[in-house]
């Protein structure tokens, strides 16, 4: 099993960039009739991080996804890093000519 980053280009500065989780997203509560004191941490699935990026990259992060996801499974990694987890060094080989075939420099793969 192979990891690897996945970074897009920003918008903004054009340099490499890869959403990071640093801290769980947190849902809460509200109700029409009371009160309700209670918040829930959850961990974004690497997919749902993916999509997160939404207006930060050079590249639509839905297409990115379809592209990817025939390779490989989008994870997040320990450090709530964007991740790919591929099975072997040739499916690695293929997704980088795939991303730079659909999106030239604009998505890129380090380990």
């Amino acid at each position: 099993m192979i990891r690897l980053r996945l970074f897009g280009r920003c918008r903004i500065y054009n340099d490499p960039v890869s959403p990071v989780l640093c801290a769980p997203a947190q849902i809460g509560w509200d109700s029409w009739f009371r009160s309700i004191d209670l918040v829930t941490p959850q961990r974004l699935k690497g997919k749902e991080l993916l999509l997160r990026t939404k207006g930060w990259w050079n590249a639509e992060p839905s297409e990115v996804a379809d592209v990817v996801e025939k390779y490989g499974k989008l994870v997040v990694g320990e450090k709530g890093e964007l991740m790919m987890e591929l099975p072997d060094q040739s499916a690695a080989e293929a997704l980088s000519a795939a991303l730079s075939e659909h999106f030239g420099d604009k998505v890129l793969l380090a380990p």
